[in-house]
């Protein structure tokens, strides 16, 4: 199944590289072209990617916190992160996914790049093998060490057949447009040939543009690759921010995502370089623009972006001065308190004891006016003993406990006594 899905897209690349190679009568012009549309047709997965890696470096410090709470307890943590991620609407695996997709484009892109007969000129395998075997037998030389590129030899090749002889081999389609065969000279230089590195072997190197340009081609496209890494990189670090809203380098730069980062930063030019070495220059000039492309893209896709993310920060920042405003003037408050009432002495403010208090008041209020009502009739009262209280303590009768007595060792103290 997904190998004929790889089939229709590589159909799909054939046909459209043709298309631009006849518009613009150069193949390197018309790989760029196809750089440029397919970047052009990535570009939602692109900003999908680039928004998931900006919401997970912002979520950094919340990350680290999680983590250092439930060290201990690797289920509750894988817990916590799950939940953080659904929250925010970022998906663990999301970033990686759309990353992905350009590198599944480069599988069938590189077999349309290395074999040009079947998928630019459309000939059959029976075609492409009969006119590999035309041109081996006139550019014997041609195929050494290239042999894994016979179509792309081939096709450089094979203007310089005779047009009778390609006209004649059985099954072929339109003759004429075959015969012109596929011109790979791009700025002089030959984007068929594999670039080589060994600048200083005399037998395989020769100082001149043809090599010289083919040599430059991978390093350059590492150089570009290592470029957008770099500015993403920074772009996502300066988007890690505390609770406040403000950019907090130290979290960024322990990150594991930054760890990683600067990793891929170095791992991944070193793996174009070796590759571009080992593949036509054509696919070196590829990812050449497209790392020049990526790097423009990525600046205007993350400063459209952090326009979202600073309005954020701006309104966390905001709230965070307000609360510290806000704690300010407790303390004010708090502090004012303590200078009228250095001691600390606070009255009972219990509302059981606040109705006590109150009832007592009422209750000596009557007796009083009760008391000189009498007097004024002649009538003396005799004043009623207060009842004795256990404890000692009016407001708290019971406070030594409903069994104390007071007695409880007056017969002992008695018997010692005698």
């Amino acid at each position: 199944m997904i190998l004929g899905i790889f089939e229709y897209i590589r159909i799909g690349f054939g046909y459209l590289l043709d298309w631009l190679y006849q518009f613009s009568n150069n193949y390197g012009l018309a790989l760029i072209l196809f750089s440029l549309i397919v970047k052009l047709v990535l570009m939602p997965t692109t900003i999908k990617s680039r928004r998931s890696t900006m919401k997970m470096s912002r979520l950094t410090p919340r990350l680290k916190y999680i983590q250092k709470k439930y060290e201990n307890d690797q289920m509750k943590q894988s817990e916590e992160i799950r939940k953080l991620y659904k929250e925010e609407g970022v998906s663990m695996g999301g970033g990686c996914l759309w990353s992905l997709l350009p590198l599944l484009i480069l599988i069938p892109l590189y077999q349309v790049i290395r074999e040009p007969l079947t998928y630019i000129l459309h000939q059959s395998d029976a075609v492409a093998k009969e006119l590999m075997e035309l041109v081996r037998a006139e550019h014997e030389t041609a195929f050494k060490g290239l042999d894994y590129y016979k179509q792309m030899v081939t096709a450089a090749h094979l203007w310089e057949i005779d047009p009778a002889v390609i006209a004649g081999v059985e099954g072929i389609t339109d003759a004429g447009r075959v015969a012109a065969g596929v011109n790979f000279s791009f700025l002089g230089i030959d984007l068929a040939a594999v670039p080589e590195y060994k600048i200083f072997n005399k037998t395989l190197w020769s100082w001149d543009w043809a090599h010289i340009g083919g040599f430059l081609l991978p390093v350059l496209s590492a150089g570009s690759q290592m470029l957008t890494m770099l500015i993403s990189q920074r772009a996502n670090n300066s988007l890690v921010t505390d609770a406040k809203g403000v950019e907090d380098k130290e979290t960024a730069k322990e990150s594991q995502a930054g760890k990683s980062g600067k990793v891929m930063m170095y791992v991944m030019p070193i793996m174009t370089i070796f590759i571009g070495f080992s593949m036509p220059a054509a696919m070196s000039l590829y990812w050449l623009i497209q790392g020049v492309v990526g790097t423009v893209m990525d600046v205007a896709i993350t400063k459209s972006l952090r326009k979202e993310y600073d309005a954020e920060d701006a309104l966390r920042l905001q709230k965070a001065m307000e609360e510290e405003l806000a704690e300010l003037e407790k303390e004010r408050i708090r502090a004012e308190r303590r200078a009228a009432n250095p001691e600390g002495i606070t009255e009972n403010t219990s509302k059981k004891k606040l109705q006590q208090k109150q009832q007592r008041e009422q209750n000596a209020q009557k007796a009083a006016a009760k008391k000189e009502y009498n007097a004024k009739r002649g009538i003396v009262e005799e004043e009623e003993e207060e009842p004795q209280v256990m404890s000692g303590i009016p407001d708290r009768p019971f406070c030594k406990g409903r069994n104390y007595d007071p007695d409880r060792y007056a017969s002992q103290e008695t018997e010692e006594e005698k």
